[in-house]
């Protein structure tokens, strides 16, 4: 019965984190800035951070199925 919860985070956490990666990634390929006003490189190592703590977590919440 608390599968369904688990399973809707894990989701939505992994969509995010995948999304949230490739975005940074193309967004550095192109040499664009990541975020406004920040320095490139700081604002792409903060967002790839996040992507994976959010891939973590995804990961987290599929283990406790």
């Amino acid at each position: 019965m608390e599968s369904g919860p688990a399973i809707f985070a894990g989701v939505v956490f992994a969509l995010f984190g995948g999304a949230l990666l490739a975005w940074t990634g193309v967004r550095v390929r192109r040499g664009e800035p990541v975020a406004q006003g920040v320095n490139q490189m700081a604002s792409a190592a903060l967002a790839g951070l996040a992507a994976v703590i959010a891939l973590g977590l995804g990961t987290y919440c599929f283990t406790r199925i």
